[in-house]
C-alpha cells in the first residue's frame, strides 16, 4: 500500500501535492466535526430522557449555570439547536470536502492525460517502433481514467475515512473501551478478513482488465483503420466477434470487482443492527437506572455506528479499488515517470520553436561511419555507412528491400540516433537541440501520406491554425506538386474542401501530391522523398519529378525509389546492400560499374 501511495505521489507535480495537503487538512477538520457532532448527541439525549440530569451531572450543570439558563426546557432547546448546527455544519463541510476532492481528482484526469500524451510525443522515434499505437491511445484515453477512479480517488477516500473512523472509535473508547474494542474487532476484523482473502484475486482481475482493455482498443483500431479491406473481404463479423471476446471479459471483470467492493456492507449492516440490539439488552440487564440511563449511551452508539459503518465500508471499498487499479497505476507510472531514457514525461523535452534556430545546409551533409541496430533486432540495419552529400545536389538511394534505405533516411531526418558514427551538417554534429534546428530545414514526403480530417489547405499548412496559414505559400507549394489545377477545378470548395479522415475522399495520387505540397510549404533547403511518387500515374509522376528536378541546385534533394526512372537524373546515386554502401556514382556510371545495378536498370527498360 505504501508503494501505491508513493507512485501516486510521483504522478503529481509540486502544486498538485500542495493542494493534496490542503485537502487532507480539510478532511481532518471534517473528521473532527463528525466526532463533535456524534459526541453532542449524548448530552441532548440524556437531558431529553431525564431533565433532572442537568442538576446531577457536573458538566451539564456547569454549562447550565454558566450560560444562565433558568429552566431545563430552554437548555434542552439549546442542546438540540447546538446538535442541529453541528450536524448540519459537519454535513456542509463534508459536502464541501467531497466537492473539492472530486474536482481535484477529476482535474488530475486532465493534467495526467495531457502530460502522458506530451510524454509520448516527446519520446524518440525509436520508442514507437516497439509500442502499438492502440496501446498508447488506450493509456491516454482509458488507463488514466482507470487510475483516477481506481487509484487516486480511493486513495483520497481512504485517508478521509481513516480519519473519521479513528476519531469516532476514539470517542467510543472514551465512553466505553470494551464496547469500542468489541466493535473494532468485529467490524474491522470482518472487513480485514474479507479483504485479505480476496486481495490476490482482486489484483489478478485488475491485470486481466488491463489486458482485455488493450485488446479492445487494438481490435477496434485495426477494424476501423482498415475499413476498406474489412469491407472488401467481408470481415465485419470476424472483427465484431474478436472485439466481443475481450469486451465481455472486461465487463465481467468490472462486475466482479464492483460486487466484491459492495458485498460486505449487507453483512455488516446485519452485524451492526444485531449488535445494537444485543448491546441494548445487555445494558438494560446489567445497568442501573433503567431505560433513562441506557438511552443516552444507546443514542451515542447508534449515532456513532451510523457514521462508522459507512466509513469502514468506504475504507474496504478503497482498499479493493486500489488493489484492482494497481496494474493500471503501474503502467501509467512507468510511462509517465519511471522511463529514464529521456527523464520521463515529467521532464518535458519540448523545444520552443520560436527560440530554436534553423540549421542550414550550406556545404555538405555527412553520414560518418554510421551503424544502427533496431531495438530487439538481431542484425544491424546499417553497418559502418559513410556518405557525403554536397549541398544543393539531388541524391538517390537505391537498393533491394532491407538494404537500409529507409533507415538511412530516418537517420538523416533526425528520427533515429546512431549507436556508432555521426550525422554532421556543415561539420556540425546533429545532436541535442541541433536535431530540431535541422528538422526545421527539412521537407519530408513519406510513401504513405498522413492526412487529417480537415481542409486541403490545412493539410498543406500542416499543424498551423487558420490565422497562421500563408495562402501564397499554399498555392506555390500546390503548383509545384502539380496539385493546384485539380484543387481549383476538381474540388467543390477549392482549398477549403474537406478531405475526410486520412484523405478517404481523395485518390492515392491526390493524397500523395498533398504530401509533396506539405513538404514544400515552408520552402525548406532539404527535401526528402521516400517513395513519394509511387502512387502517381506515369504522367503525373513525370510532371512532379520534373518540378522536383527543377529545384535542383537550389535545394538538396534525397530520393528513395524502387523505380530507377525516378532517380535517373540524380547527380549521384548511392547503392545500398545489406546495410552497407556497395557503390555510388551517376546513373550511367553505376550501369557501367555494378552488375546488380545494371540488372535493375535492364528491368526498368524491359
Amino acid at each position: 500500500m505504501v508503494e501505491i501511495y508513493r507512485k501516486i505521489r510521483d504522478l503529481l507535480d509540486a502544486r498538485e501535492r500542495r493542494n493534496a495537503v490542503i485537502l487532507f487538512v480539510l478532511m481532518l477538520i471534517m473528521g473532527l466535526l463528525e466526532v463533535v457532532g456524534v459526541a453532542s448527541i449524548l448530552p441532548f439525549i440524556a437531558v431529553l430522557a431525564d431533565p433532572n440530569v442537568v442538576y446531577t451531572n457536573i458538566y451539564l450543570n456547569t454549562a447550565y449555570q454558566y450560560l444562565g439558563f433558568s429552566n431545563t426546557d430552554d437548555f434542552l432547546l439549546f442542546l438540540g439547536s447546538t446538535l442541529f448546527v453541528l450536524v448540519v455544519g459537519g454535513l456542509a463541510l463534508k459536502a464541501l470536502t467531497q466537492w473539492a476532492t472530486t474536482r481535484y481528482v477529476q482535474m488530475r484526469n486532465y493534467s495526467l492525460s495531457s502530460r502522458l500524451l506530451q510524454g509520448y510525443l516527446n519520446r524518440p522515434y525509436s520508442f514507437f517502433l516497439n509500442r502499438h499505437s492502440a496501446d498508447l491511445g488506450k493509456s491516454v484515453l482509458s488507463e488514466v481514467g482507470a487510475v483516477i477512479s481506481k487509484a487516486l480517488m480511493p486513495a483520497m477516500e481512504l485517508v478521509a475515512n481513516t480519519i473519521v473512523a479513528v476519531l469516532i472509535i476514539s470517542l467510543v473508547v472514551a465512553v466505553n473501551p470494551m464496547v469500542a474494542f468489541v466493535a473494532f474487532v468485529v467490524l474491522g476484523g470482518a472487513y480485514a478478513a474479507i479483504y485479505f482473502s480476496l486481495r490476490n484475486y482482486i489484483n489478478r482481475i485488475g491485470t486481466d482488465r488491463v489486458i482485455a482493455n488493450q485488446q479492445r482498443f487494438q481490435i477496434a483500431q485495426e477494424a476501423l483503420g482498415g475499413i476498406k479491406d474489412v469491407k472488401v473481404l467481408g470481415l465485419e463479423n470476424g472483427y465484431v466477434n474478436s472485439f466481443q471476446r475481450p469486451a465481455i471479459r472486461m465487463a465481467r471483470i468490472s462486475a466482479r470487482q464492483k460486487f466484491i467492493s459492495e458485498m460486505p456492507q449487507f453483512l455488516m449492516q446485519a452485524v451492526v443492527y444485531g449488535g445494537m440490539l444485543t448491546l441494548l439488552l445487555s445494558l438494560l440487564v446489567a445497568g442501573d437506572g433503567g431505560l433513562s440511563a441506557v438511552l443516552p449511551l444507546m443514542a451515542l452508539y447508534a449515532f456513532a455506528g451510523s457514521r462508522l459503518n459507512p466509513a469502514l465500508q468506504t475504507l474496504y471499498r478503497s482498499f479493493t479499488a486500489l488493489r484492482y487499479g494497481k496494474p493500471a497505476l503501474d503502467i501509467l507510472h512507468k510511462d509517465l515517470v519511471a522511463t529514464d531514457s529521456i527523464g520521463g514525461a515529467m521532464a518535458s523535452t519540448t523545444i520552443n520553436e520560436k527560440s530554436c534556430g534553423i540549421l542550414r545546409l550550406q556545404t555538405e551533409l555527412q553520414l560518418d561511419k554510421i551503424t544502427y541496430t533496431y531495438p530487439q533486432a538481431d542484425h544491424p540495419a546499417l553497418i559502418d555507412l559513410s556518405i557525403t552529400v554536397p549541398a544543393k545536389t539531388t541524391v538517390g538511394l537505391v537498393g533491394s528491400t532491407g538494404a537500409g534505405k529507409t533507415t538511412a533516411i530516418d537517420l538523416i531526418l533526425g528520427l533515429l540516433v546512431p549507436q556508432q558514427g555521426e550525422l554532421r551538417v556543415d561539420g556540425v554534429p546533429v545532436v541535442g537541440d541541433a536535431v530540431r534546428a535541422w528538422q526545421r530545414n527539412l521537407g519530408y514526403v513519406p510513401q504513405h501520406i498522413f492526412l487529417t480530417d480537415d481542409t486541403v489547405a490545412a493539410n498543406i499548412a500542416f499543424g498551423l491554425s487558420e490565422k497562421e496559414v500563408d495562402w501564397d505559400a499554399v498555392e506555390r507549394a500546390a503548383c509545384t506538386a502539380e496539385l493546384h489545377d485539380f484543387v481549383m477545378q476538381g474540388l467543390p470548395k477549392g482549398y477549403q474542401t474537406m478531405v475526410g479522415e486520412r484523405g478517404v475522399r481523395l485518390s492515392g495520387g491526390q493524397r500523395q501530391r498533398i504530401g509533396i505540397a506539405r513538404a514544400l510549404y515552408h520552402d525548406p533547403d532539404v527535401l526528402v522523398l521516400d517513395e513519394a511518387t509511387s502512387a502517381l500515374d506515369n504522367l503525373t509522376e513525370k510532371a512532379v519529378m520534373d518540378a522536383v528536378h527543377n529545384l535542383g541546385h537550389r535545394k538538396t534533394i534525397f530520393l528513395i525509389a524502387h523505380r530507377l526512372s525516378t532517380v535517373k537524373d540524380c547527380d549521384v546515386i548511392f547503392l545500398l546492400k545489406c546495410g552497407k554502401l556497395k557503390a555510388s556514382g551517376t546513373f550511367a556510371e553505376l550501369v557501367d560499374q555494378d552488375e546488380s545495378f545494371r540488372l535493375m536498370a535492364a528491368g526498368m527498360n524491359s
